[in-house]
């Protein structure tokens, strides 16, 4: 069983990426590692090539930010580090730059590759989320955050990733019939200086919306943490090994109670979803990117 890991980066130094560690939790599994490395203004290209591992191939890539429609840029460049992976390459793993994998995790994982590897009818492998968000301890409980999605495919060229890159389906627009793996995608794109997150806030509204453009007083301000949230849980797990170094270095202060704050910021209806999902598991009206089977 061959396995191909792939990604895309930009401007990870500027935006503060966890890049690097999400590279480490991910290159145990796989047999190359294929990363999109868009023209950066910062040094992210020197930072992915001082991991210095030769399973690393580097594609040089320019982003098309024509397509700044629902962020479609963001699907291109990921189908650009696609297209890079070997031909004999049984499965695809996707990680983006802000994604870890815990190393509990492996065994889970490369069991279910195998275990579905002769399988036609298993496209790819969907995986639970956790969002943390303002520090890393809360992670994001409310409809605004998706609780799964599709983290590796079968190598079917005919499987790209998909608008924003969120997800993937064939290209003819039909999701992809999936197994779900008992294991989590750490994401932690969530997790950064209030400044910096504003700075990628701007930006990737940019990215998403053709008419939009930064006022000055945007650009002046920090990151409301507080302003820009509905739910959150307390996490009460570890996280990735490779994530523990950066972990170590936040220096904002955000607390949450999330006892008094549980239902912060929702509308009715979300605090009756909520309800109805914390008894029963079920979330009323979950958008789906995939088939389950």
């Amino acid at each position: 069983m061959k396995i191909s890991g792939f990604s895309f980066i930009k401007n990870a130094i500027q935006f503060e990426y966890p890049i690097v560690e999400s590279i480490l939790s991910l290159l145990p599994l796989v047999d190359e590692y294929i990363i999109a490395v868009g023209n950066s203004s910062d040094a992210t290209k020197n930072l992915i090539t001082s991991i210095n591992n030769p399973k690393i191939k580097i594609i040089d890539t320019i982003w098309d930010e024509t397509l700044r429609q629902g962020g479609q840029v963001l699907s291109a460049e990921t189908n650009k580090a696609l297209a890079g992976i070997s031909s004999d390459a049984d499965w695809a793993f996707y990680l983006q730059g802000d994604e870890c994998l815990h190393e509990k995790d492996y065994d889970k994982i490369k069991e279910a590759m195998q275990t579905h590897l002769h399988n036609p009818k298993v496209d790819g492998l969907l995986f639970n989320y956790l969002h943390f968000y303002g520090n890393y301890n809360y992670v994001g409980a409310g409809r605004r955050w998706y609780r799964n999605e599709i983290r590796i495919i079968r190598n079917n060229k005919k499987i790209i990733s998909w608008k924003d890159a969120q997800g993937f389906r064939f290209n003819n627009e039909e999701k992809l019939k999936v197994k779900k793996v008992d294991a989590h995608i750490y994401h932690y794109g969530w997790v950064k200086p209030p400044k910096t997150s504003q700075q990628k806030a701007m930006y990737f509204n940019q990215i998403n919306n053709p008419t939009y453009n930064a006022t000055e007083e945007e650009k002046k301000l920090e990151f409301d943490y507080q302003m820009n949230i509905d739910r959150l849980d307390l996490f009460t797990g570890t996280h990735p090994t490779t994530m523990l170094a950066q972990i170590e270095k936040v220096n904002w202060p955000f607390e949450f109670d999330t006892h008094i704050n549980r239902f912060k910021n929702m509308k009715l209806k979300h605090k009756l979803s909520h309800f109805i999902e914390d008894i029963t598991g079920y979330r009323i009206g979950e958008y789906k990117n995939y088939k389950l089977i």
